[in-house]
């Protein structure tokens, strides 16, 4: 076969869906809420700003799906600014995304769920930094070597983690909705005393609240592999964004259910205070939909980056080898193995929350 070698249009609907949602739904839903919270003084007004970041995401999401039903390119944003701007913003956006901003996006959920695995290893004391890293960089590993060995397997994983932190959120729902019916209303019943006014502070909490929302774009970084982009890709996007905005204000919900908003302030992990209060031993749950929510999370970021660094070398603006793909398997190697060992090294020095500074 002397044809020319290119990825595959392998994606359709769910696979579709279950990336931009899977992406989306990290760590932001079981760390964000007590911070959107914090800055608008109120529940009624921290859910107000949950549905606005949604309404946001999907205003940008539609945006980003009439680019990619006339512009049918891999790539998202570096794609769309060289087609339309010219080569040299192009080419800036594109050594900042693959050098910077995809890079630290996966190190710091790796970092995230290294922390959360181990965690159950050191009940009573801090986690060792050297045993979260080393845990960071096998879990960058695992990722490039799923994603370097077939798109399908990569997928599958996607599909996969997607579903568990839907059943863990769900859990989440349920649990509220069973306190609901017992009564625990109290804390809704003035929803918005002490609300936060000014721009200052509601401009801060929705930038808490769109950490959250992260990923609505993903899809089109990868729009050559969709089957049927013009349909596929406005659908996903009117399924996947909604849904996500839906379990994330029910999800909030029922964190205002269990617990006083003084309690949700006060919490380090909102999610796992929540199971303490209404789960008991059976708490392990949430700690394994956070590993689960954080590990799904990163494959998305993974899978989406590496065609990045593929798309930018194949326009000239990066290394020709970034550009090649494996002749059997049909994945882009080079730039999946490139992105994971700038991640790797991203891991070294930081930690999570500098890490998240940087990306930020």
């Amino acid at each position: 076969d002397t044809g020319k070698i290119h990825l595959k249009r392998e994606l359709g609907l769910i696979s579709a869906v279950s990336m931009i949602a899977g992406t989306m739904i990290g760590s932001g839903i079981f760390m964000s809420p007590q911070w959107v919270l914090y800055y608008m003084g109120s529940p009624g007004a921290s859910l107000c700003i949950w549905a606005a970041c949604g309404l946001l995401a999907m205003l940008g999401a539609l945006s980003y799906a009439e680019l990619g039903t006339v512009i049918k390119e891999s790539g998202g944003e570096y794609i769309y600014i060289l087609r339309n701007v010219g080569s040299l913003p192009a080419f800036l956006l594109a050594y900042t995304s693959v050098i910077v901003v995809r890079p630290a996006g996966i190190a710091g959920v790796s970092l995230s769920f290294a922390e959360y695995v181990v965690a159950s290893f050191f009940p009573d004391c801090p986690s060792p930094q050297v045993v979260i890293k080393c845990t960071a960089a096998a879990c960058i590993l695992v990722l490039a070597i799923i994603n370097c060995m077939n798109v399908r397997l990569s997928m599958f994983i996607m599909n996969f983690f997607t579903a568990a932190k839907l059943v863990v959120l769900l859990v989440i729902i349920v649990g509220g909705m069973v306190l609901f019916v017992k009564g625990n209303t109290q804390v809704l019943q003035n929803a918005f005393d002490n609300t936060a006014t000014g721009f200052g502070p509601v401009g801060v909490a929705f930038y808490q609240g769109l950490w959250s929302y992260d990923g609505w774009n993903n899809l089109n970084y990868i729009t050559e592999e969709l089957k049927n982009p013009e349909v596929t890709l406005p659908r996903a996007v009117m399924i996947a964004i909604p849904l996500v905005t839906c379990v994330y204000l029910l999800v909030n919900v029922s964190y205002f259910a269990a617990m006083t908003p003084q309690e949700l302030l006060t919490s380090d992990a909102v999610a796992i205070s929540w199971g303490l209060k209404v789960l008991g031993t059976w708490t392990w749950i949430i700690s394994l939909g956070v590993a689960l929510s954080t590990f799904g999370s990163a494959n998305g970021t993974f899978f989406s980056g590496g065609r990045v660094c593929y798309v930018a070398a194949r326009e000239g603006h990066l290394p020709d080898a970034l550009s090649m793909a494996h002749v059997k398997r049909l994945t882009p190697s080079p730039a999946l193995i490139f992105t994971s060992a700038i991640s790797l090294i991203m891991i070294i020095p930081g930690n999570f929350s500098s890490i998240v500074n940087f990306f930020r």
